[in-house]
Order: structure tokens, then C-alpha cells, then sequence
């Protein structure tokens, strides 16, 4: 069982609200973070790097990560001591195991006890799945220097420039999107609308279908097709969550595309892919690009 989180420094918030009646039902507005992009707060770069290790040694012996794990073999058919295996990751993640990796909006681990577990939980599965750290770029506006700097010590890439998500994968690829907003997820859907590149996404974050149940269906349709279709056309499974870490890991689906099934898709569905606009959504919950200048 999982120790409670509790206050060991005045200068920081340690403990994981309580979710009110309602809450959790919209991603991070935006990414998690109550900072201004780029806010320039003092890290202590090796006090944070401790605190993560620390949060994924805990992890690490927790009974839902056991679970955690346990599904992802089930479905990556994974073969590894840690995933009761006894030989090294095996090459068959499904038909795109992924070799690298992508995390949008993780927002200010160095100060959010909600943002350190998730990147705990981020390198635990870059351990776990044998993807290189330097593999895996990272990025969120409200990131410090202070905190770019703890993310390239760890061996992760930063990146310098806003996608938006909207990033055209060429190698199986995972992104751990966890509770971002939805034009997030719409907008790397548009950007690899095709059924030879859906297959290479394999996404941990927000379940589309949760998306879809809190949503008034012609204002899914509207404002973010991309999910609305998603769908029907993906495979998704629940991650299981602790009660008391309801707000870091709660709605946390593994979602991925199997390219058989995508083939009884009609072509015209690949075809008439206009980039999403927006124009309906006064709170898209990410940050723009035109909003950071």
C-alpha cells in the first residue's frame, strides 16, 4: 500500500487534493499548471531529482503498478522479468512496439506533487518498455529552466519549440498524454490521420472514451472529429488507479490502433482531413503557440 503523501517542506505543496464531486472531468487548463508558461521559479535541481527517485522507487513497489505492468503484457505481449517473462522486451509491441517516446503537458514537477508522480510514472515505463531516455522528448511551456535543466540530467530531450501535438510520427511511437486537454489529442490524431500512421501511435493518457461520455455528442463532433472517430476505430484499456492518487492517474487508458481493423475503414474517412480550427472552443485547455509570443 502506498504511504500518504504528506507536508515535509514549508516551501512546497506535497499534498494530492482531495477530488471534488465533478472534478477530473477536464484535462490540466492548461497542462496541469497554475504558472505562467516559463515561470521562473529557483529549483533546487538535485532536492528534485531525489524527490523523483524517491516517488518512483515508491511506485516501483505498489501494487497498481503491478497491475499496470500486468496489462501492458497482456496487451503489448511483452516478454521481460518484470512483466513475468524471463528474457529481455521481446520486438512485437503488437504490430508497433514503441521505440520512442513523446510527453506533452506534464506541467511543473518541481512544485506539483500531481506532476512529479506522473514523470515518475513516465520513466518507470521508459525503464520497463526499453526505451531510452534520450528517446523521449518532453515538453511544456510552463516549464522553468530550473526544470529544463533537472528534465536533461535525467537523459530526457527537451524540446524548444510548441507542436501543439501536432507531430507526424515515422517510428512507433508512445505518448504519455496524461490529462491534457483534448485539442491535444485531436490535433495528433490530424497529424497522423492515415491508416499506415495511426498504428504507430500507442497513447497512455485520457480515455477517448470517457472523452466521448462527458461529452454533448454533436460538440465532439464539431470540435474535435478526430477523437469522435477515434473511437470506434481504437483499442482501449483502463490503467487502474489508487483511490488516494485519484488526481494524478485517474481516467488513464492504454489506446492503440490494430492496422486489420483500420483496413475496413473507407478510404473517404482518410481522405477529407481539414486541420481542426477551434472556432467554437473559447477554453481549448493547451496552450497555443500564438498565445506564448
Amino acid at each position: 500500500m502506498l504511504p500518504e503523501i504528506q507536508m515535509s517542506n514549508s516551501s512546497e505543496e506535497w499534498q494530492v487534493a482531495r477530488r471534488r464531486k465533478g472534478a477530473g472531468r477536464r484535462g490540466k487548463s492548461p497542462h496541469t499548471s497554475h504558472h505562467e508558461p516559463g515561470h521562473a521559479g529557483v529549483v533546487d535541481t538535485e532536492r528534485t531529482k531525489q524527490r523523483i527517485t524517491e516517488t518512483m522507487e515508491e511506485m516501483r513497489c505498489a501494487d497498481f503498478w503491478l497491475e499496470w505492468t500486468k496489462r501492458l503484457a497482456a496487451v503489448a505481449k511483452l516478454e521481460s522479468p518484470e512483466f513475468g517473462g524471463d528474457s529481455a522486451v521481446g520486438n512485437d509491441f503488437g504490430p508497433s512496439r514503441p521505440t520512442d517516446c513523446v510527453c506533452y503537458g506534464l506541467g511543473s514537477f518541481s512544485s506539483c506533487v500531481t506532476a512529479r508522480y506522473q514523470l515518475a510514472m513516465l520513466l518507470l515505463l521508459l525503464e520497463s518498455l526499453k526505451i531510452p531516455t534520450e528517446r523521449c522528448s518532453v515538453y511544456d511551456p510552463v516549464f522553468s529552466p530550473g526544470e529544463r535543466d533537472v528534465l536533461r540530467q535525467l537523459g530526457l530531450t527537451v524540446l524548444n519549440e510548441n507542436e501543439e501535438g501536432k507531430r507526424a510520427v515515422l517510428r512507433p511511437t508512445l505518448f504519455y498524454l496524461m490529462h491534457c486537454g483534448k485539442a491535444l489529442y485531436n490535433n495528433l490524431l490530424w497529424k497522423n490521420w492515415s491508416s499506415d500512421a495511426l498504428p504507430r501511435l500507442t497513447i497512455i493518457g485520457n480515455s477517448f472514451a470517457g472523452i466521448q461520455d462527458r461529452m454533448i455528442q454533436r460538440e465532439l463532433q464539431r470540435d474535435y472529429s478526430y477523437i469522435a472517430q477515434a473511437v470506434c476505430m481504437c483499442e482501449e484499456w483502463p490503467f487502474p488507479c489508487p483511490s488516494r492518487l485519484l488526481d494524478v492517474f485517474n481516467d488513464t487508458a492504454l489506446i492503440t490502433f490494430n492496422p486489420s481493423s483500420l483496413r475496413n475503414v473507407p478510404q473517404s474517412t482518410w481522405d477529407e482531413a481539414p486541420e481542426p480550427q477551434y472556432l467554437h472552443c473559447p477554453d481549448l485547455e493547451i496552450i497555443q503557440r500564438d498565445s506564448q509570443n
